[in-house]
């Protein structure tokens, strides 16, 4: 498994965060001194597809990089499903509102995909300045 350090800026959103989510989550960060898993992006267009609050955490506390573990959208091993009984999102929805930044409400789509990466423990630190080699191995 790789992660990738990528700017910050060059990240697209598909959802809309939770303010109190995003709150937790920067307490958990300043606590930890890490960054437990990385955000889950589409290789192609670089559309977030899991990490929403961790990206926005992060790009609010100044860090220049986010640890990005890329998928192939279009793969059938990636599937996708809504969060809230009665609703669909499809991936083709997820790609418009990324692309369009037209975002979808927060926690709308969940995504499955085999082999999710956890507890890479990305140190904070290394997500401060440009780095020598963008490849975290954990």
């Amino acid at each position: 498994m790789v992660i990738t350090l990528v700017p910050v800026n060059a990240l697209r959103q598909h959802e809309q965060i939770l303010n109190e989510n995003l709150m937790r989550i920067q307490r958990d960060l300043v606590r930890d001194g890490m960054i437990k898993d990385p955000i889950i992006v589409d290789q192609r267009t670089m559309v977030i597809l899991d990490g929403h609050h961790r990206y926005n955490a992060l790009k609010r506390m100044g860090y220049k990089y986010v640890p990005v573990y890329f998928v192939d959208y279009s793969s059938d091993h990636i599937a996708v499903a809504a969060w809230r009984a009665g609703e669909h999102v499809t991936k083709a929805e997820v790609m418009r509102a990324g692309l369009t930044g037209d975002l979808m409400p927060a926690k709308t789509s969940r995504h499955v995909l085999p082999d999710r990466p956890h507890g890479v423990n990305v140190p904070l630190a290394v997500l401060k300045e440009k780095p020598h080699d963008n490849k975290f191995h954990p």
